[in-house]
C-alpha cells in the first residue's frame, strides 16, 4: 500500500466517522499493533452497549497526527512520548497492551521459528552487510539448518511506523553500527531493501516475494500464518515470539504516571524475554474540544481493562497488570478534563 492509498483511507474513514457522528460512536486512528485488539474489544463493546469504535490502523505516525489535530478521539502509537512532548501537544498517553514485534520470512525450506537469529545479525542484514541466506554468519547460528545460497531481499516500512520504532530501537541497543548509521524512530533514512507503506502491504510482499524478510506485530504475523525466526535476546537464549515471552520482557517494567507511562521493553533481561517487546500507547488530549467523544473513549478502555484481558491473549497480545490499570485510572481523572476543569472520567 503506498502513502497515497493509506492517505485515501484515511479521508474514507474521516467520511465514515462523519456518518456516525450522531450514532453514539467515538474515534480512534493510529497504529497497526493494536487494531486486533481494538476491533475485537469494539465487536464485543458494541454488543454490550451499542456504542460503537471506529478505528482506522494508518500508522503510529498518522495516529499522533491525527490527534495533534483533533481530528479524532484517540491516536495510538506503539512509540511513547516523553512528557515534554506531550506536555507541547497537550496530551496524556497511556498504554493498553503489549504485545511483540516478529521478524518474517518466506524462504523455501525454512519453517515457522526454525531460523536463529541474533541482533547483530539481523542489523547486518538491514543494513546490507549480510546480503545471502547462506551467509557464514547465519550459518554459525543454524548448523543445522539447510540454508539457500539466494540473496536476501529486505523489506522495510516507508511510512510512520511503530513497528519500526520498535525494530530500531532494538537493533540501537545491540548494534553499534546500526546506532550510528541508522538510529531509531517511526522512520528511518534506509540504504538498503524496499519500502511498503502499511502493514497489509509488508504482510503481503513478504509472502509473495521469495527470500524475503520483513518485519510485523505478532497478532497480524500469527493471524496471517507468516513464518517467523527465533531471535537471541539479552540473557543469550533464542527465543520464539509468543504470549508468555512479552509477559516476560514486561514483567520488570517500571510505569511510571510522572513520565506519561514513557516505558520502553525492548531487549529486557531475562531468560524467556523476547527482545522486541513494546506496549501501545493511547494518545488522548487533556482538554478535548468535544470532551463527550472523549468521556466515551474513556469508558471504552476503562470496559477493555475490565473485560478485554481474554479477547487479548486469544489474539497473542498480553494484558496489563491490575496495577498498572490503576494508575492509568488515576492519570485519567487528574489530567483529562473538560474546558471547564472537570474531569471526564
Amino acid at each position: 500500500m503506498k502513502q497515497s492509498s493509506l492517505n485515501k483511507v484515511l479521508a474514507v474513514s474521516l467520511m465514515v466517522w462523519a456518518g456516525y457522528a450522531q450514532a453514539g460512536a467515538f474515534f480512534g486512528a493510529g497504529a497497526s499493533f493494536p487494531k486486533t485488539a481494538y476491533q475485537a474489544w469494539g465487536k464485543a463493546y458494541k454488543a454490550e452497549t451499542g456504542n460503537v469504535l471506529i478505528y482506522t490502523a494508518v500508522g503510529s505516525g498518522k495516529g499522533l497526527a491525527e490527534i495533534v489535530a483533533a481530528r479524532t478521539d484517540f491516536g495510538a502509537s506503539d512509540k511513547p512520548f516523553s512528557q515534554a512532548e506531550l506536555e507541547q501537544n497537550n496530551l496524556m498517553q497511556f498504554p493498553t497492551l503489549i504485545g511483540g514485534v516478529v521478524p518474517v520470512l518466506n524462504v523455501q525450506g525454512i519453517a515457522d521459528e526454525q531460523l536463529q537469529l541474533d541482533g547483530a545479525v539481523l542489523a547486518a542484514i538491514y543494513m546490507g552487510k549480510i546480503t545471502r541466506w547462506n551467509d557464514a554468519a547465519i550459518k554459525a547460528l543454524n548448523p543445522s539448518v539447510s540454508l539457500p545460497a539466494e540473496a536476501i531481499v529486505v523489506i522495510h516500512r516507508d511510512d510512520k511506523s511503530g513497528g519500526t520504532f520498535v525494530l530500531s530501537n532494538y537493533l540501537s541497543k545491540v548494534s553499534s553500527a546500526w546506532k550510528s548509521s541508522l538510529g531509531e524512530g517511526f522512520t528511518l533514512d534506509w540504504k538498503n531493501g524496499n519500502g511498503v507503506a502499511g502493514a497489509a502491504a509488508m504482510a503481503q510482499t513478504v509472502r509473495s516475494t521469495p527470500n524475503a524478510i520483513g518485519y510485523m506485530d505478532f497478532a497480524d504475523m500469527d493471524k496471517k500464518h507468516m513464518a517467523s525466526i527465533k531471535l537471541r535476546n539479552a540473557a543469550g537464549l533464542f527465543v520464539a515470539a509468543e504470549v508468555p515471552s512479552f509477559a516476560a520482557a514486561a514483567s520488570a517494567a517500571q510505569w511510571n504516571m510522572a513520565n506519561g507511562f514513557n516505558e520502553v521493553l525492548t531487549n529486557q533481561a531475562g531468560d524467556k524475554s523476547w527482545p522486541m517487546t513494546s506496549a501501545t500507547f493511547v494518545l488522548i488530549e487533556r482538554s478535548p474540544a468535544v470532551p463527550e467523544n472523549v468521556a466515551a473513549s474513556l469508558k471504552f478502555f476503562d470496559w477493555a481493562y475490565r473485560n478485554g484481558d481474554v479477547i487479548a491473549v486469544d489474539l497473542g497480545y498480553v494484558p496489563l497488570p491490575d496495577s498498572v490499570v490503576a494508575l492509568v485510572r488515576s492519570a485519567w481523572k487528574s489530567e483529562i478534563k473538560n474546558r471547564a476543569g472537570q474531569s471526564l472520567f
